[in-house]
């Protein structure tokens, strides 16, 4: 029979797996050693692929260890290993490493491919629990991820185990991607997709407006004419640049309520009179989310896109990346 459990017993239970799970990993960074700089020698060298297998909870973390190594620059993808016992093999080549996971070492299907990939002279990386398990005797390189105790109280259901094999595959993946000097637009290839690729991949020229979206008036124009000119191109702003082109300035709606609070003459002003000289810019290879992040800092809508010589490419407006789905 179900006994009642109190709030309070659900709370100390989530706490003490945190603690267990914590305590398993701070443990962790003593088995950071020789062998794992070994394991991440190997993998960086390697002029195939890495092919990660796991079993039950154990493949659930391989899959991710798998695919956080190819986002970040080690190509990697995830077999299991009763399917590589029927057929699957072949896709290992003998210039591929396989990175094998059991928090036991035991694994009946893994250890059941270990001849095939010894007579292939297939390098062999095992990241297991138990260091004196049949796994561990047959790996060329072996990572301690062994833990005191699970979270689960009846020491059974993979928790700070799989815990920590996920957090040591994490240190793999971050200690190749620093070696290979890994980028952001490295990483952005990757992730073309979702607001991540888009985080990464756009640039102010992709979302700018140019050529005759751009508004613009001399010095001399007058204000009137000035405030018909930024509202047939509708983004509250113009340049004000001379004739060959170059930013002098800007004019904005909030510098039109400036001028009126100073007492300035409207009907007679030239906008050079009281525009805002040396505005704020960026340049057309910037990326998108750069420009927004300078945007909010300034509390800006708009920004002149420029190149070196001061010439005007663009105008980039928050529209412009609320559209490309940044905002």
């Amino acid at each position: 029979m179900s006994h009642k459990t109190t709030p309070q017993q659900f709370i100390d239970a989530g706490k003490s797996t945190v603690t267990i799970e914590q305590d398993a990993v701070n443990a962790l960074s003593h088995k950071i050693d020789d062998n794992f700089a070994q394991a991440c020698e190997r993998l960086f060298y390697c002029k195939g692929r890495i092919v990660v297998m796991g079993v039950g909870k154990s493949g659930h973390v391989g899959k991710k260890i798998a695919a956080t190594l190819a986002s970040t620059g080690t190509p990697a993808f995830f077999v299991h290993p009763a399917e590589a016992s029927h057929g699957d093999l072949g896709m290992i080549t003998k210039d591929d490493i396989v990175l094998t996971l059991s928090n036991s070492g035991n694994s009946a299907e893994i250890l059941a491919l270990l001849p095939a990939l010894k007579r292939q002279d297939i390098t062999v990386i095992s990241m297991v629990g138990n260091t004196d398990s049949a796994l561990a005797k047959g790996a060329d390189i072996v990572l301690d991820a062994s833990v005191e105790k699970e979270a689960c109280p009846l020491n059974l259901a993979p928790t700070a185990s799989t815990t920590v094999a996920m957090v040591m595959g994490d240190a793999l993946a971050v200690a190749l991607l620093e070696a290979r000097q890994f980028t952001r637009d490295d990483f952005a290839r990757s992730h073309p997709g979702g607001t991540l690729g888009r985080r990464l991949l756009l640039r102010v020229q992709d979302v700018m407006r140019s050529d005759g979206e751009i508004p613009a008036v001399t010095p001399d124009t007058p204000l009137t004419e000035t405030l018909a000119i930024m509202s047939s191109k509708g983004l509250g702003m113009t340049t004000v640049v001379d004739p060959q082109h170059k930013l002098l300035g800007i004019f904005t709606d909030g510098d039109l309520r400036r001028a009126i609070d100073t007492g300035a003459n409207i009907s007679n002003a030239c906008i050079g009179e009281i525009m805002t000289k040396k505005p704020q810019t960026t340049s057309a290879e910037t990326l998108a989310i750069q420009a927004l992040e300078t945007m909010e800092e300034r509390k800006i809508t708009t920004l002149v896109v420029a190149d070196d010589k001061n010439h005007i490419l663009g105008v980039l407006h928050l529209h412009d990346l609320l559209r490309a789905g940044l905002v």
